[in-house]
């Protein structure tokens, strides 16, 4: 399903790129505004800009499908309970963890790392302490 919208909104994207660049400057922003170019009548650049509005409604409807789309089987989920810890089947209470948080797996991590530092594979940059 999601591959199928994003295919469409990939071709209404290239679609209303070529509509855009199809229409007329109206300005003379960059000194190409006059003459008698390949579209030059009224009527078509009516329809240029109709196709144009009518292709940026579909870039919007299928941008929004794509985000509710992306969320719609997102779980929530917490930055500040590890994944590892999970809530218990039954309705009792919840007891804190005794182990530590995050922060306190990340500290230890941290000082196991400095307390055997790894054989250097070559010269190494002095460090300051």
């Amino acid at each position: 399903m999601q591959t199928v919208v994003i295919v469409i909104h990939l071709m209404i994207v290239a679609v209303m790129i070529g509509a855009v660049l199809l229409q007329k400057s109206e300005g003379g922003g960059l000194g190409m505004g006059g003459g008698a170019g390949f579209m030059s009548s009224r009527g078509t650049a009516n329809l240029l800009s109709r196709t144009t509005a009518v292709l940026a409604a579909g870039f919007f409807l299928t941008s929004l499908f794509l985000s509710w789309y992306a969320g719609y089987n997102r779980a929530p989920s917490s930055i500040i309970q590890p994944a590892s810890q999970t809530q218990p089947a039954g309705g009792g209470p919840i007891t804190p963890p005794t182990s530590g948080g995050i922060l306190d797996t990340l500290k230890k991590a941290d000082e196991q790392q400095q307390q055997a530092p790894a054989a250097p594979s070559g010269p190494q940059v002095p460090r300051s302490q």
